[in-house]
């Protein structure tokens, strides 16, 4: 007789963004039931999940252009509310739901499910985490996901942190479960190509992997091009890339108000100088010199070995991000690097963040996570009822707001008039939608920011 076909785990995936969409659907097949590195995203969909992504509305939901350089493919994938999502929620039956949203977002649908489940025997195991490195709002964030089965740890490092803030408040730390960013791998570093490219060999290529919202203000991205730029035409030699994460108007995970695509345009830059888009691992395939401020890339980019640089220039400060590189070893300034300086990332600190390339170390990091949810899916009488550290009892003064930004009510149930979308939007209403976005972002990237300098004024 032929052997029976396993029944493919049913995975759902809310995104918020660009970013983290990559994330949460990258993550669900690393962690679905039955699932290993071996039998990953890129295989093919009759071994892995069956996947649904859902899309929250809002002014970050991604473009058709960012879904498709993303690159990650789902076997349904649609724009949502959030009460239409709940309602589905309640309709269908999922194995596993992968919450990629930011902190505010995963703390409402948490309420909004935990009212959604409450007459239901069976439920999917939820999970939530973040899309790289955590350097900001670290207990904020981590309470507005405290009550999902399990809250991911990208390293060893983050782990400790998570459970630590846990405890603290005296919230449940059983959820935090070490994992790493899902999207790291592609081909270990080589080392230099010829850099005079000759026939048949590529220029050495240096790439500068920009941010949306890091550094904020006109001037610090002005210096950073510039110093870019000056590199370009002291090293004719080189291929020198800017990789950007969005075209202008578009949104990813962060606001971008000063698009580096608009400075450029002031400026006169060499022919071996390029704006580049696309996969950032595809970009890292022909890189030899990754440059970020805190660009999660520096993880992808370390875990390749290939040679990184966490810029020093503007100080090594919270607001930058790239104080989490303090013990990397690859703190350096544009100063260093035009003199022909190359860090040596520090073993210790890499290890730490579940960066290390071989050894099969990256293979297994996600074998806690599965057999986690396996073991949930087994537990006799189903999962108990979603329990958030943040309640109308805890948080009387916090959450309702959390939860009307999502059209819910302090008890999880949608509003009255809250919006839904049980068809497709009608010519008007689509061009209405489109013409909101476009003034939100004129709001966001040409009106916000003169506000902001005739406040300094």
């Amino acid at each position: 007789m032929p052997a029976s076909t396993p029944k493919r785990p049913r995975i759902a995936v809310l995104a918020d963004s660009d970013t983290r969409w990559k994330w949460g659907a990258l993550t669900a097949h690393r962690i679905a039931p039955g699932q290993s590195m071996e039998t990953g995203p890129r295989e093919s969909a009759q071994v892995g999940p069956a996947l649904d992504g859902f899309l929250l509305r809002g002014r970050a939901t991604p473009t058709p252009r960012q879904l498709e350089e993303v690159g990650v493919r789902a076997d349904s994938l649609r724009e949502v509310t959030a009460v239409e999502f709940l309602r589905t929620m309640a309709e269908e039956s999922y194995d596993l739901l992968v919450l990629a949203l930011v902190g505010g977002g995963v703390q409402a649908m948490l309420h909004g499910l935990g009212r959604a489940w409450e007459n239901r025997t069976a439920r999917p195991v939820v999970v939530t985490g973040y899309v790289g490195v955590v350097y900001e709002k670290l207990a904020d964030g981590l309470l507005l996901r405290h009550g999902a089965d399990l809250v991911l740890a990208n390293s060893r490092q983050d782990a400790d942190r998570f459970r630590a803030v846990y405890e603290g408040v005296g919230a449940d730390a059983t959820s935090v479960t070490e994992v790493a960013l899902p999207f790291l791998g592609g081909a270990p570093y080589e080392g230099e190509h010829d850099p005079s490219a000759k026939q048949g060999r590529r220029p050495y290529t240096v790439v500068f992997a920009a941010q949306p919202s890091v550094p904020e203000n006109r001037k610090d991205r002005t210096y950073l091009l510039n110093r870019l730029v000056q590199h370009a035409r002291k090293h004719p030699e080189r291929e020198v890339l800017l990789k950007l994460r969005s075209k202008p108007g578009e949104h990813t995970t962060h606001i971008e108000e000063l698009p580096y695509q608009k400075l450029v345009q002031r400026l006169d830059p060499p022919a071996n100088f390029r704006l580049v888009y696309g996969n950032m691992g595809e970009v890292l395939d022909r890189t030899d010199l990754l440059v970020t401020v805190s660009s999660t890339a520096a993880l992808e980019s370390l875990h390749r070995r290939i040679p990184t640089v966490v810029l020093t220039d503007l100080g090594v400060r919270e607001a930058l991000g790239n104080h989490h590189f303090v013990g990397s070893g690859c703190l350096a300034s544009w100063d260093q690097l035009d003199a022909g300086h190359r860090p040596a990332p520090d073993e210790e600190w890499v290890a730490r963040q579940g960066v290390v390339a071989g050894g099969g170390s990256y293979e297994s990091a996600f074998d806690a996570a599965r057999e986690r949810i396996a073991k949930l899916l087994d537990r006799p009488g189903g999962l108990p009822p979603l329990a958030p550290y943040y309640t109308p009892v805890t948080a009387p003064g916090y959450l309702p707001g959390i939860l009307a930004r999502h059209h819910l009510g302090p008890d999880g149930t949608p509003l009255p008039g809250a919006p839904a979308a049980d068809r497709e939007p009608g010519p008007v209403r689509q061009i209405v939608r489109r013409a909101a976005r476009g003034a939100y972002r004129h709001g966001v990237q040409r009106v916000a920011p003169v506000i902001r300098r005739m406040g300094e004024l």
